[in-house]
């Protein structure tokens, strides 16, 4: 069974626009063009913004939920390394999933 500490408590945020070389925003400090990444914290909670000249700003906000891999090593962590395990997962983010991810846009 895979274990959750297997996961890290970042992810790449991966952003997209049609067309390609809009600005990207983040609410966290982040900026670049698309096609963009950002390695961010799973935590999420966060606005993006997409902009480009001509073509109307789009805003995208970022959230967490738990993973599919998450859950089952959350289960895990519990049946294995009990409440403790747990505990370090849900604080750490290694539990979370980036949603949306990736983001597409068209413009």
């Amino acid at each position: 069974m895979r274990n959750c500490h297997s996961r890290r408590t970042k992810d790449v945020l991966l952003i997209e626009s049609v067309p390609p070389g809009a600005t990207v925003t983040t609410s966290i400090g982040l900026s670049g063009k698309t096609p963009a990444s950002f390695k961010v914290s799973r935590e999420g909670g966060f606005v993006v913004k997409i902009d480009k000249e001509g073509y109307k700003l789009v805003e995208v906000q970022v959230n967490s939920k738990v993973a599919n891999a998450g859950a089952l090593g959350l289960a895990g962590n519990v049946l294995v390394g009990g409440l403790i395990g747990l505990g370090v997962d849900v604080v750490s983010g290694a539990a979370l999933d980036l949603v949306p991810n990736p983001i597409r846009v068209t413009l």
